[in-house]
């Protein structure tokens, strides 16, 4: 696949956004006092580092294989940590993570639908698009 300057330009521009998605997420998993929301920005951090690496292949002229039909988040039921009525820092703390998370995705996820449209890339804008993160929030 041969892409053109501005295809390249909106690519590198989705790589710093997965880039910062992965150290958002490791630091967040450092910073986490529920071990199942450790665990979970653990996991979202290795799907964002699988999404850099798509788009290194992609720069590379590769179309990376892609399960676009994911469902690793289908089944997801953490355990609680928390009591409703606890109102400590580390929960605080947690919450503050797990929000800022969903926002984060949201957003990224926003950016790159706006940036794919009128890229005509064979098999590149589901590729692009296959991200979804379970919703820690209920958990919380």
């Amino acid at each position: 696949m041969i892409l053109k300057e501005k295809e390249k330009t909106v690519i590198q521009d989705l790589q710093t956004q997965e880039k910062s998605c992965v150290e958002k997420y490791g630091r967040y998993a450092e910073q986490a006092k529920d071990p199942e929301l450790k665990n979970l920005f653990q996991t979202i951090q290795k799907e964002e580092q699988k999404h850099y690496d798509s788009l290194t292949q992609v720069l590379d002229g590769q179309v990376p294989q892609c399960d676009c039909n994911d469902s690793n988040g289908k089944d997801y039921e953490p355990k609680q940590t928390y009591k409703m009525m606890d109102d400590s820092e580390d929960k605080k703390n947690d919450k503050f993570l797990a929000t800022d998370c969903i926002g984060t995705e949201k957003l990224v996820s926003r950016r790159d639908a706006l940036q794919v449209q009128g890229c005509k890339w064979n098999g590149v804008g589901s590729l692009l698009m296959g991200t979804e993160v379970p919703d820690p929030l209920g958990q919380i």
